[in-house]
């Protein structure tokens, strides 16, 4: 790991632990908001590729395994 981020932790064990609570918040907050906008862009990509046909339905398990 890279010295910035060992030096990163090293700072953080040193908050209070109210500190460190606000900060688990917000990191949780964060990492929800990335997850959020990668679902967000995930669909944008889908909606567009059934747009231009590009995508292909199947309930054939045959098919479905062939697809992958």
């Amino acid at each position: 790991m890279s010295q910035k981020y060992n030096t990163l932790v090293e700072e953080v064990k040193k908050l209070s632990v109210e500190e460190k609570e606000e900060l688990k918040f917000l990191i949780e907050k964060y990492l929800v908001e990335e997850r959020r906008e990668e679902i967000f862009k995930n669909y944008q990509e889908s909606k567009k590729e059934i747009e231009e046909e590009q995508l292909e339905f199947s309930g054939d398990i045959k098919r479905l395994k062939e697809m992958l």
